[in-house]
């Protein structure tokens, strides 16, 4: 029997729902923004809930401005939340995400009834956002996250999801913003009014 190489069957099984790959994230130079997608679980109850809401902004409130990371957007959906943050570094970006999700997690936990478990499906995503264009086109995305999921008929065109920070949900949670690009930078984005 030969060992080693490769093999049928040879490996760690792929976990349903595991789609978020284990690779090196995207290096950063400078503090840049980015986009941060985090999904739960299936046994989770929906985030667009008022219950959910009640932790959410809270977690928040105390873990979305540490280790040199800022929160300054937020948009919520039924099983997961966008974010869009400011990072000094890869290194800050992961200590401050781990201690924001393992945050939100006892909350839900606490909320759900379970003293424990696990909240968060997997990893969470993120993307360097380096241009006018990428901001811009980032902050309309969680502005109408709630359309892009549930169709056009979801909310009439003239009113704001209520569970985004344009909403009003994060009012007086999240920290403004300190980079250019966030503050005024995306507003030279090609295409914008």
């Amino acid at each position: 029997m030969a060992w080693g190489g490769k093999r049928a069957g040879a490996g760690g099984k792929k976990q349903p729902g595991s789609g978020v790959p284990h690779r090196s994230r995207e290096a950063m130079r400078r503090r840049l923004p980015l986009h941060v997608t985090m999904r739960v679980g299936p046994s989770v109850y929906n985030l667009r809930s008022q219950r959910s809401m009640n932790v959410i902004p809270r977690g928040l409130l105390h873990g979305a401005a540490r280790f040199g990371v800022l929160v300054v957007r937020s948009s919520v959906q039924g099983n997961h939340m966008h974010f869009l943050v400011e990072a000094d570094d890869a290194q800050a970006m992961a200590r401050a995400m781990k201690g924001l999700a393992v945050r939100l997690a006892k909350g839900l936990n606490k909320m759900m009834g379970r003293r424990r478990g696990q909240v968060f499906a997997q990893r969470y995503h993120s993307r360097v956002l380096r241009t006018p264009t990428e901001v811009r086109n980032v902050m309309r995305y969680l502005r109408e996250n709630h359309r892009h999921h549930h169709g056009s008929d979801a909310l009439p065109a003239n009113v704001v999801d209520v569970y985004t920070t344009d909403g009003g949900a994060f009012r007086g949670v999240l920290p403004d913003p300190t980079l250019w690009l966030l503050r005024n930078g995306w507003r030279r984005a090609r295409g914008s009014r």
